[in-house]
């Protein structure tokens, strides 16, 4: 069946979903190289075209509304295809042989994995890179399949079938908008943590794993979610736009610490460290442009 004339344009789509990482129209129009009143004719054009109210604005950002949540689910799929197609067309174009293929958790990819590759594709210009974002449950399940040549994930839970290697660390804490009454500073217990409808990852993430195994080991009972999204970025916007505090990365929400945008909670037994590793089947040697990858993260 043949899409819509209305299907939105792409070019507006990644506007949008880098409006939402980022909380500011100004940062969005910056990194895609164009001036802010023309980012803010692109969104509005979008938003006609969609037919919902995308964004609600304000002098000190832009944040989703809760059909802008939605949208944003969906797009980041879109988008993930899309930039797939791209770089496979290129590799096409271009006759190149070296072609990388990663799969890897919602926080290491969107927070991280842009810097590392980065440096690694100016190292490599003639390959490239194939990169699929799913929960860390799903990650593994593609490299049981040889579906990826090596995984990135934050699961606390073992990995008996991988190899391992450690490529950096992140702690995940509790946050709120400052206009909830834990904004004020005062110190919250675990339990009252754990009995409070939060925001959420969806289950199989690595996040959302990392949080419960917590709670189980201080016998408590599994979180309650107001709110169940697919993706970090989701989460984080949800809480920005609403009033519910969730468990989220400290990678993730660095900026938005930084600039009083979120305020950490201070959570009495809450200390959850977690190593971000990259992962491969046990016993498999990895491929050429993945060993080369992951000999950059080792330095």
């Amino acid at each position: 069946m043949p899409l819509s004339a209305r299907f939105p344009d792409l070019t507006a789509l990644d506007l949008y979903a880098s409006v939402v990482e980022l909380g500011s129209l100004g940062r969005a129009a910056k990194v895609h190289g164009i001036a802010q009143p023309s980012a803010s004719s692109r969104i509005r054009n979008l938003e006609r075209q969609l037919g919902v109210i995308l964004l609600d604005r304000s002098p000190t950002g832009s944040v989703p509304t809760s059909e802008g949540i939605v949208v944003s689910g969906w797009t980041d799929a879109i988008l993930r295809a899309a930039h797939e197609l791209e770089a496979g067309l290129v590799a096409l174009k271009s006759e190149r042989v070296g072609r990388l293929r990663i799969a890897a958790s919602y926080t290491i990819a969107e927070y991280l994995l842009p810097g590392w590759l980065g440096r690694f594709l100016r190292e490599h210009p003639g390959d490239t890179v194939a990169l699929d974002v799913a929960n860390s449950t799903a990650v593994l399940a593609q490299l049981e399949r040889g579906d990826a040549d090596i995984g990135f994930i934050e699961t606390p839970l073992p990995t008996p079938a991988m190899t391992e290697v450690i490529v950096g660390h992140d702690e995940l804490i509790a946050v709120v908008p400052p206009t909830h009454p834990w904004g004020s500073g005062d110190v919250v217990t675990l339990a009252e943590l754990a009995a409070t409808p939060l925001v959420m990852r969806e289950k199989g993430s690595g996040t959302r794993e990392a949080f419960e195994e917590a709670l189980r080991e201080a016998d408590l009972g599994l979180p309650v979610s107001v709110l169940e999204l697919g993706s970090t970025s989701a989460v984080r916007s949800a809480v920005l736009s609403g009033n519910s505090p969730t468990v989220i990365s400290r990678i993730a929400v660095a900026s938005e610490l930084e600039d009083g945008q979120l305020v950490e909670v201070q959570v009495q037994d809450l200390e959850i460290r977690r190593n971000l590793k990259a992962v491969w089947p046990a016993g498999k040697v990895l491929p050429k442009l993945a060993d080369a990858l992951l000999a950059d993260l080792r330095e």
